[in-house]
């Protein structure tokens, strides 16, 4: 999400290099292209007439700090004001309420409503410790209410049985009585959708908030979208007392402008950004971070909770001790973190969210490096224990057998071996040195600094 505004808004800021003061004169091509930047990117045009002003309002005149370059002090303002475009805070879900609370989820059809309902489930679950139950009332679509009987399952959530044919509100006030019972302390309920806005829509829905009285209203909405995405979130702020938004497949959309519209045109902050199929695939939306990723600052914050959500501390914490004692970090290591890594969305999911990784991850293909890492996991897989751990014994015959039982060549082998000579290399170098360094030595450390302009 955001590569082609990034990019853009990059190439821009880098010709205010040497201005010892951002004036009207100099800053004027640049507001330009920002501007079209974001028109490009699917930005709302009041949205971008309203930041383009506020943008030349405080930078005209402004002077240049010293310890930053002219592009620097302009992405400073830039970088504001994308933030307060998108909501000054992250805004979490309102949970403080009697058990059970409601979420009511509405938006159009295909959005993503029911997958969306499986990754609250989870992230409640998981990361709030909520006991959670999932119930649809989307009775003109029993597909719908099988998949998410389906993945109410698999993240560990309760499930209300639904059926075609049968009235919503039924069967949503019989799961609130149910989750009542059953002293359960969220209860999600994935409502119908359309093609498009109609009214008929609209009053089953407006029906069921009056039943349930939900805490949380929230429109789901696919990102790739786009100007459609912000006029249906229009349309059901209108019928609906909505209370947040979550964007949906953010993943496939490089352009960005449904996040830098819909908060400033319906007045409701987007809550989540779902990025994926997988239940895992959903992250609170947090302004500031956003508007880094977009100009290429990394989102750090998020790759460290990333990283302390999803890695498996005892194996990290095992790792750590065996190379501060001097042992070498062997084949079956490097395969455990491959595997460590894909938990993470692979490395080009870690690039993007590094300070001036952007560009590495638009470069790097998600689908080779994945390749990539499964190619290299097999040729591990076909040594033997005593290999892994020592291979430096590895001798033709040897690489042969190897090469024939994971279906790979000689050069494969080889370059993984290469690779494996680099990744020890540098775990000595770090050797009672403490993870805090080894974290320094990536690429633009573990600060959200400035890029220089």
């Amino acid at each position: 999400m955001f590569e082609n505004l990034g990019e853009r808004l990059s190439q821009t800021l880098r010709k205010l290099t040497g201005k010892a003061v951002l004036s009207e004169d100099n800053i004027r091509e640049s507001l330009r292209e920002v501007r079209m930047a974001l028109l490009e990117a699917d930005v709302a045009l009041p949205v971008v007439r309203d930041f383009v002003e506020r943008v030349r309002e405080r930078a005209v005149g402004l002077e240049v700090a010293p310890h930053l370059s002219p592009g620097q002090q302009f992405l400073k303002v830039v970088r504001e004001e994308l933030t307060r475009v998108m909501g000054e805070a992250g805004v979490g879900l309102r949970l403080d309420v009697p058990p059970p609370a409601v979420l009511l989820l509405a938006g159009l059809q295909g959005a993503g409503k029911t997958t969306t309902a499986a990754k609250l489930a989870r992230y409640l679950r998981e990361r709030e410790r909520k006991r959670v139950m999932v119930v649809s009332t989307d009775v003109r679509r029993p597909a719908a209410i099988r998949q998410l009987a389906l993945l109410a399952e698999e993240v560990g959530a309760l499930w209300h049985p639904s059926s075609e044919g049968e009235d919503p509100l039924a069967i949503a006030r019989e799961a609130l009585a149910v989750a009542r019972r059953q002293l359960v302390d969220v209860l999600i309920v994935d409502t119908a959708g359309r093609l498009h806005v109609d009214e008929a829509l609209m009053d089953e829905v407006r029906a069921l908030h009056q039943a349930l009285s939900p805490v949380e209203t929230l429109f789901v909405v696919d990102a790739m979208m786009g100007q459609d995405a912000v006029n249906a979130a229009r349309a059901f702020g209108e019928a609906l007392p909505l209370t947040g938004v979550v964007l949906t497949k953010v993943d496939g959309d490089a352009r960005g402008g449904a996040a830098l519209s819909v908060r400033q045109v319906t007045g409701k902050p987007i809550k989540f950004l779902g990025a994926g199929e997988k239940t895992d695939a959903l992250e609170p939306f947090h302004p500031d971070r956003i508007a880094s990723r977009i100009l290429g600052m990394g989102d750090v914050l998020t790759l460290i909770e990333e990283v302390e959500r999803k890695v498996d501390r005892a194996k990290a914490e095992k790792l750590a001790k065996k190379v501060a004692k001097g042992k070498g970090f062997d084949l079956e290591d490097l395969r455990e973190q491959l595997r460590e890594m894909q938990k993470l969305g692979g490395m080009a999911a870690l690039l993007e969210k590094l300070p001036g990784g952007g560009n590495l991850a638009k470069v790097a293909n998600p689908d080779a490096m994945a390749k990539e890492f499964r190619k290299m996991e097999a040729i591990i897989n076909s040594m033997t224990p005593r290999e892994r751990r020592n291979p430096d014994i590895l001798n033709g015959s040897r690489k042969r057998r190897i090469t024939r039982g994971s279906g790979t060549t000689i050069q494969d082998l080889n370059r993984l071996l290469k690779q494996h000579k680099q990744m020890a290399k540098m775990m000595k170098k770090f050797k009672g040195k403490g993870l805090a360094n080894l974290a320094r030595g990536l690429p633009g450390g573990l600060s959200g600094g400035l890029p220089r302009f």
